[in-house]
């Protein structure tokens, strides 16, 4: 290894969580905090003689970062880096990228969903050789490193210029500069029917798509302008920038409140749907109808036979235990199995890897399938496009039939965001210490059949992974989940998961919040949510 060791470190709190590590920008870019982090990284996966893959989002301080991160893997001794044009690369194009040119792994530099811009928030994940996330061994590990460290190696060598593609030398490592969409886009084309979908476009079917000043912009103009023919201007907020035009990348109906006006406005298109910061996550809407990210994942179990991708097809579904038990009822029709897994792409990554599921899917608006290792937003916009062309069905159509075959599960999130962390602690704890007595409790007009805190035994493995989030189930199908969610960077972030299940068609036509109302109740009943927490109504709803 060359380059020269810069002193430094270590800093406490450089833990990775499930979607790695998420701290502000002006934290990742004071003096040696990066360096730091990443130096823990590069020595725990024992980055000498590897292939990596290394993108980002777009957001403030990532072209920067990715500098200084070639620089140090150039000092520690990788073999060779695949970086996006301009440190672009969406989440699941980097999966794709490592998968397709076998690297060893893979450094994605984004937040998320989080908002950007120097006031915003940071992240940086290391992703493993199957192109998904880091398993908690690998994680653990990195911590361990974080906090041993004594300083971090780097080049004296200036990083090459990624505004251009081609190879270049970084002194004894190659730098291959790539563009960022053209590998994920032949993927996209070899799974999906886009004959049909350009017909349907060509027929007149009309669209709106918000990238949200993200990554996913130039993914999704090449796609559904460029090679599906959708009229110009379909993609809104289609270039990336470093603060997403002030803009909270989150595709819901708060922060994507334009498009979904749009959509149930009196001039809609046919279909409406939005990704998020790193083009993992989506929202779909149809005119004049929301399809929660739960039915989202069901209805696409239900049809993906129809795209040319899974025409032979599926092995199973997983969805995150937050999820509604919606795709499981599909499954239990399909005769394939069905997987409840802690929150977390990771978790699916096993299950992917063995071949026991094909789609996957979590309430967060994170759906996937084993064509990459990340959730992947814009893949479930096409498949959407690809039923609607072959099926001539409108959204709401195929809403309506779903819930005629398998029932309607309603489902909702209610987000108490930025919470002191006392409160949302005390919450968490008030719940789970009653929890072995819940069961038998009236609530309302029904009762407790299940409390627990939920622990999930790998199938692959063997591995336990246990508090995975409290959930409470009721006699009449009803069930809420809580949950402190980990990707936030202020306070915390108390996620609390409603459900209620139906199979009478009269109440199909319902508000899912009035159909939700009795469960709202029994949950702040149940966990003092109001009491503790001084909010009366959560902050987000989705």
């Amino acid at each position: 290894m060359t380059g020269t060791f810069i002193t430094a470190g270590p800093f406490e709190g450089q833990k990775p969580g499930t979607s790695g590590l998420r701290k502000k920008t002006a934290q990742f870019s004071a003096p040696h905090y990066l360096e730091c982090f990443i130096q823990a990284t590069l020595t725990a996966v024992g980055a000498k003689g590897k292939t990596l893959v290394l993108g980002g989002d777009g957001r403030a301080f990532g072209r920067e970062a990715a500098a200084i991160i070639l620089r140090m893997a150039a000092a520690n001794g990788v073999a060779k880096v695949i970086v996006g044009r301009d440190a672009l690369l969406s989440t699941p194009a980097a999966s794709h990228l490592i998968r397709l040119h076998g690297a060893d792994g893979g450094i994605i530099l984004s937040a998320s969903h989080n908002p950007g811009g120097m006031d915003g928030d940071f992240g940086v994940k290391y992703n493993i050789a199957n192109g998904g996330p880091a398993p908690e061994s690998v994680t653990a590990e990195i911590h361990a490193e974080t906090l041993r460290l004594s300083g971090y190696r780097i080049s004296a060598t200036a990083a090459p210029d990624l505004t251009q593609e081609g190879s270049h030398r970084l002194d004894d490592m190659l730098v291959e500069v790539v563009n960022p969409v053209a590998d994920y886009a032949a993927l996209m084309e070899s799974l999906f029917d886009f004959k049909a979908i350009r017909a349907m476009f060509a027929a007149g079917f009309t669209m709106k798509f918000d990238a949200m000043c993200a990554v996913t912009g130039p993914y999704a103009v090449e796609i559904l302008e460029r090679r599906l023919g959708a009229a110009p201007g379909t993609v809104m907020n289609a270039t990336p920038l470093p603060d997403f035009g002030g803009m909270h990348p989150d595709p819901n109906p708060t922060w994507a409140a334009d498009l979904y006006g749009l959509l149930m406005g009196p001039d809609a298109p046919d279909f409406g749907a939005a990704s998020d910061g790193d083009g993992d996550r989506n929202m779909v809407v149809g005119r004049g109808i929301y399809v929660n990210p739960s039915d989202s994942l069901a209805v696409l179990a239900a049809n993906a036979h129809l795209a040319p991708g899974y025409a032979g097809g599926l092995k199973g579904i997983a969805r995150s235990m937050p999820t509604s038990t919606a795709a499981d009822r599909v499954a239990k029709a399909l005769g394939i199995e069905a997987h409840e897994t802690p929150t977390g792409w990771k978790f699916f990554g096993n299950l992917l890897d063995a071949g026991r599921i094909t789609l996957c899917g979590e309430e967060s608006f994170g759906t996937g399938s084993d064509h990459v290792r990340e959730k992947d937003g814009l893949w479930a916009v096409l498949l959407w496009l690809n039923i609607l062309a072959v099926t001539g069905r409108s959204v709401r159509e195929l809403m309506e039939d779903h819930w005629q075959r398998f029932g309607r599960t309603f489902y909702s999130r209610h987000d108490y965001e930025a919470l002191p962390v006392a409160p949302a602690e005390a919450v968490m704890a008030g719940l789970r210490q009653s929890l072995s007595g819940l069961p038998g409790t009236v609530v309302g007009d029904t009762s407790v059949t299940l409390a627990d805190d939920f622990a999930y035994h790998d199938p692959v493995d063997g591995s336990e992974s246990r508090s995975q989030g409290l959930r409470v189930v009721f006699a009449n199908g009803a069930r809420f989940v809580l949950r402190l969610s980990g990707t936030g960077t202020e306070g915390a972030t108390l996620r609390l998961y409603l459900e209620q299940h139906s199979d009478s068609p009269a109440d199909f036509a319902r508000d899912p919040q009035e159909a939700l109302s009795a469960v709202i109740a029994a949950a702040d009943q149940l966990a003092k949510i109001t009491s503790l927490t001084g909010r009366p109504a959560a902050d987000v709803v989705t």
